[in-house]
């Protein structure tokens, strides 16, 4: 068996780390091509050294000429690039098979449409690249005869559960969420939690971005537009669970009444191993499901007025691709921007809400057109922010 060449995007991430976990458990099957980050230098430089990758990509260029003395200093061969371009030069080198897009956000899109638009096997992390670019996306993937494998857990388990062809007798696509830290929190005291508090995830442990919309259910709002897209299944056949302990990632209702749900331990490294492994499953080093200890299995509807931001995603995608656009370079401006503490938790949803509305009807299908929806929905959030002050 030839080993297969993997790039990482984002790789001092969690998703990025939880991979080289994985892969550095079957050295005999996978070899690191390519590594890419932001500006964490420092776990990069460990990362470099351990794996000897061809290149490394910093986004942020002072960061690229730190990390190349640094490897210079110590002999390591790793050959270190800069910028944009970069990370899509290594998302579609020949040389890698394999890319784990895991960059969060926008920030994304390219280097895994990159990835598709020559036929790798694209391991999606990254679901703002279908929220920004669905119809883009899925017709470069079906172009180019690339494979799509989802890794967040919801999605991962969805495909799991699935018929290996077509999707006869599906019925609906149920979305478990875990409610994340204010599940039970009073409405009225939403209004003042803090960063730290929105961080706090009861189940699993993630970056900052993506635990503040664990904390909103704009997440799983985000994973509604994302499966819609993955799985060609409309809106009004996918159904969000509130699942408390986060043992079931999600099911599929079939036409003849079963329900197939796929279980394990809120670890990420199952969702990558089986994409990295597929069709064939690879050990994760995550342990076995105790369904003694689990002892119990909850499941409650969704609360729409405490959680807006799902409902909000619900309307975007209702709308088409603009709205989506606006709604994810909304929402990314404005957690930053709690997080900074500009403005406050209940805020989130205010921004997302107004920015969405100025956004046209329909689905573009131009990159431009994408890109500059996006610029123009962040340009508005930030004047938002300016003008409103925080509740």
């Amino acid at each position: 068996m030839s080993l297969k060449a993997l790039t990482i995007l984002g790789s001092t991430g969690s998703i990025g780390l939880n991979t080289l976990d994985v892969v550095q458990r079957h050295p005999e099957q996978f070899k690191v091509f390519a590594l890419t980050a932001n500006h964490n230098i420092e776990r990069m430089f460990e990362q470099c050294l351990v794996c000897q990758p061809r290149y490394a990509v910093m986004l942020n260029e002072q960061a690229a000429q730190i990390l190349a003395k640094r490897l210079k200093a110590v002999d390591c061969v790793t050959e270190v690039l800069a910028g944009k371009a970069a990370l899509e030069q290594v998302a579609a080198a020949p040389e890698t098979d394999y890319v784990m897009a895991a960059i969060v956000g926008a920030a994304g899109l390219l280097p895994a449409l990159a990835a598709a638009r020559v036929g790798k096997r694209v391991l999606l992390a990254n679901k703002e690249a279908l929220v920004m670019s669905g119809q883009l996306f899925m017709d470069a993937v079906c172009e180019h005869q690339a494979e799509l494998l989802p890794i967040d857990s919801e999605h991962n388990a969805i495909f799991q559960c699935l018929p290996l062809q077509g999707r006869q007798g599906v019925e609906r696509i149920l979305l478990t969420a875990s409610g994340g830290p204010f599940r039970q929190r009073a409405l009225a005291d939403l209004y003042t939690v803090t960063p730290e508090q929105a961080v706090a995830h009861p189940n699993w442990s993630m970056g900052q971005k993506i635990s503040v919309d664990s904390a909103t259910l704009m997440n799983k709002g985000l994973e509604v537009i994302e499966a819609s897209w993955l799985f060609a299944m409309p809106l009004e056949r996918i159904e969000v669970v509130v699942h408390p302990q986060s043992t079931i990632h999600s099911m599929v209702a079939y036409n003849d009444g079963s329900v197939l749900a796929q279980l394990g331990n809120p670890d990420m490294r199952t969702p990558i191993a089986y994409a990295l492994g597929w069709p064939e499953r690879l050990a994760s080093g995550v342990a076995a499901l105790d369904l003694f200890k689990v002892a119990r299995l909850d499941f409650e509807k969704p609360d729409f007025q405490r959680f807006p931001c799902l409902n909000l995603a619900y309307e975007a995608h209702a709308r088409g691709g603009f709205a989506t656009i606006a709604l994810n370079a909304a929402n990314e401006v404005a957690v930053q921007a709690f997080l900074e503490r500009r403005i406050g938790f209940m805020d989130i949803p205010r921004l997302v809400s107004d920015v969405m509305k100025l956004a046209d009807t329909g689905t573009p299908i131009h990159l431009e057109d994408i890109i500059i929806q996006d610029e123009v929905s962040r340009s508005v959030s930030s004047s938002w922010i300016k003008n409103n002050r925080k509740l």
